[in-house]
């Protein structure tokens, strides 16, 4: 039974008042919500707030789940959204800065080159690797950090990224694309890649 199903069979039953069934739910993602959502909020209570109240709207718009996407789909978007609305009623926009460090900077395609341990230099060609790629996302355009934080850090696929983003896949990929464009025009000089390849 794939992890899809698994879920869905989770989310009818607590549809049918099964409280302990969204429990379930709630402890498989709760972590992985959060770690999404601290990429827009960088303090930690506020986003276990924000992490929890989207569990909550989650769960009383359970109802109206149809399953014509996979829960965690429906369930990032609602967390997306409530993220964005909780930085507008408290006066904010989108922080400028994000907590990536070297570990999610090798996500990114060509990863063993960007690290090899064994060398201090090497150690700090990979800080300034994720530094440089902490700076870049932080500029990005919303819907552009959006996109590549949820298909290289949460390795979502680009339908569900689309389903989350509420856009079509093509917009999701030129979205992506456009993100992972200005990554590589940061780490050219860097790493001594040339213009006509990304890294």
């Amino acid at each position: 039974m794939s992890d899809r199903e698994v879920d869905q069979q989770l989310v009818e039953r607590a549809q049918r008042g099964e409280k302990q069934a969204f429990g379930l739910l709630v402890s498989k993602y709760e972590r992985k919500l959060a770690r999404l959502l601290s990429r827009f909020i960088r303090d930690a209570a506020e986003v276990e707030d924000v992490t929890q109240e989207a569990f909550i709207k989650a769960y009383r718009a359970l109802p109206t789940f149809r399953g014509d996407s996979a829960f965690y789909t429906w369930l990032y978007r609602i967390g997306i959204n409530t993220a964005k609305n909780y930085l507008v009623a408290m006066g904010r926009r989108t922080p400028t800065a994000t907590d990536i460090d070297a570990e999610d900077a090798e996500g990114f395609q060509d990863r063993e080159q960007l690290r090899d341990l064994n060398t201090p230099e090497n150690e700090l060609i990979s800080r300034q690797v994720a530094d440089n790629v902490n700076q870049t996302l932080a500029e990005l355009p919303e819907e552009l950090r959006t996109a590549i934080t949820l298909r290289e850090i949460e390795g979502l696929s680009y339908e569900d990224i689309a389903n989350i983003m509420n856009c079509p896949i093509g917009t999701v990929r030129s979205r992506i694309f456009r993100a992972r464009e200005a990554i590589a025009a940061k780490l050219r000089p860097l790493l001594g890649t040339r213009k006509d390849r990304r890294w």
